[in-house]
């Protein structure tokens, strides 16, 4: 079986992440990161940086329609949107500073443990 094209994958994956992004307000990164290493054989730190990069136009409008929409409560937004930026800024250092294996470690307990508490604690 002849391989897809590169755009194509690029241009299906990206939309899986969008969709996933826009419909629960959030989670692209959580899919990109691993695409962007396992299936375009990104190296790990290139994975994390790019999903961010990738990540953000995408919340961009995804916030645009969701305030259009009503659904955005200014007081919440602004105080958890200070802790994001101070929060990013903290990644992004902290990741230029650990190996990969590292990154990949904490990468994969946050994921499941956000999917286990989403699960059993509602």
């Amino acid at each position: 079986m002849k391989k897809f094209p590169k755009k194509i994958t690029l241009l299906i994956c990206g939309a899986i992440i969008g969709f996933i992004n826009g419909f629960f307000g959030g989670g692209g990164g959580m899919i990109a990161v691993p695409v962007l290493e396992r299936v375009l054989k990104n190296k790990t730190k290139t994975a994390h940086a790019t999903a961010i990069l990738i990540i953000l136009p995408l919340c961009i409008v995804s916030a645009i329609i969701y305030i259009a929409s009503g659904y955005f409560e200014l007081k919440s937004g602004l105080s958890a949107g200070g802790g994001v930026i101070i929060g990013g800024i903290l990644g992004a250092v902290l990741l230029s500073k650990l190996n990969n294996k590292v990154i990949r470690i904490i990468f994969a307990a946050v994921m499941t443990l956000v999917g286990l508490k989403m699960t059993f604690f509602p």
